[in-house]
């Protein structure tokens, strides 16, 4: 486990898969967001660690700093913008009972990440 995956926004960490639950060190790099997205399987909750970052969950969008703690609802959307000069890391954890990397709805991408087909629609 504990291999760093990269992304073109900064990369991830997981920490712990076991019995449902499953925890990720992120890091967005400065200027950097998630894509704007849902799950269907898994609920998530974050803890920031540093940084300073913009989160979106539903239609509500607020800063967030060390020690912020944010709930996101299985089928909510979301996403973590990096608004600060210094790398923003949090953790993840989910839970739900499917985790995988391919239980994500993409709404909006900074890298070209949703197929033309989703787009279009």
């Amino acid at each position: 486990m504990n291999l760093k995956e990269e992304r073109p926004w900064g990369n991830y960490e997981v920490v712990c898969n076991e019995n449902g639950a499953k925890a990720k060190r992120i890091e967005i790099h400065s200027g950097k967001r998630l894509s704007l997205q849902k799950h269907f399987r898994r609920a998530e909750k974050w803890i920031v660690l540093s940084g300073r970052g913009l989160v979106t969950v539903g239609n509500r969008s607020w800063e967030v700093r060390e020690g912020s703690f944010v709930e996101i609802g299985v089928g909510e959307i979301h996403r973590m913008h990096n608004a600060g000069a210094a790398p923003l890391v949090f953790f993840e954890v989910q839970i739900g009972d499917y985790l995988g990397e391919d239980d994500i709805v993409r709404i909006e991408d900074d890298f070209g990440r949703i197929p033309a087909e989703s787009a279009a629609a």
